[in-house]
């Protein structure tokens, strides 16, 4: 039977190499976008080159009735959801916390915290056997940044996996008998498109001597992470982390 998982901000980065890699371990995916749609339906072909189906979705996880849509149209696209990855994410430019205004945290808040929220909520009333469901997994993308708060940087941020780490705890709890799997990956200094928001576009390359390793990771090092918790070898684990984080 065919496993469907969908991505949240799958478009690049993290959630692009999350679905190639589900799809050569067997997974219709659901690609989920905001404005790339170009970068969307190259992640789409190349989950079709693995063989399997994909869709392109355009959404705001910020907006509760575009979630609600992307959730109802990948249903009719793919099939009975199997899987959820809460990847969709934001920062914005570097900076202390008294030069933040309310415009900023409301942004970072709305993508980061509560599109996970509403994300999570429309795969729980899908795939709980309380609603009928069949179970699934979910994993949430966090931050080595919940762990040590990214400070002069990226406060406010760092809070926003830290509310991501409190939620996978809770629901992993909530619906623990009810045939679904809640984990997280707390994600280190990976190489992808999200520092150029920060205004830094290598920062990657500043910051990994503070990394044991001395490296920064790869989006494919963190996919892996991913596919793991998803899959049946991680049965027995919920409500748990993976720090791909080189140590840190």
């Amino acid at each position: 039977m065919k496993r469907v998982l969908l991505i949240t901000g799958a478009s690049r980065g993290i959630g692009a190499a999350t679905a190639v890699l589900a799809a050569q371990r067997g997974y219709a995916v659901c690609v989920n976008y905001r404005q790339n749609q170009i970068a969307a339906e190259t992640v789409v072909q190349a989950v079709k080159a693995a063989g399997q189906d994909a869709v392109a979705i355009a959404a705001d996880v910020a907006v509760e009735a575009d979630v609600v849509r992307l959730f109802d149209t990948c249903d009719r696209a793919l099939g009975p959801l199997a899987a959820l990855v809460n990847n969709a994410g934001i920062l914005e430019t570097q900076m202390r916390l008294d030069a933040m205004d309310a415009a900023r945290l409301q942004r970072v808040f709305a993508v980061n915290v509560i599109g996970s929220f509403l994300s999570a909520r429309e795969a729980v009333r899908r795939m709980s056997t309380k609603h009928g469901g069949a179970g699934g997994a979910i994993v949430n993308l966090s931050s080595g940044a919940s762990r040590l708060g990214s400070p002069g940087e990226y406060v406010d941020y760092a809070s926003s996996k830290g509310a991501i780490d409190t939620m996978t705890v809770g629901l992993a709890k909530e619906v623990a008998e009810e045939g679904i799997r809640v984990n997280a990956v707390r994600a280190g200094f990976i190489y992808t498109e999200i520092h150029a928001s920060g205004g830094e576009p290598n920062r990657v390359e500043r910051v990994k001597a503070l990394v044991p390793m001395k490296r920064g990771g790869t989006v494919g090092e963190v996919a892996a992470a991913i596919l793991w918790l998803l899959s049946d070898e991680a049965s027995y684990t919920t409500g748990s982390f993976i720090d791909v984080a080189g140590g840190k």
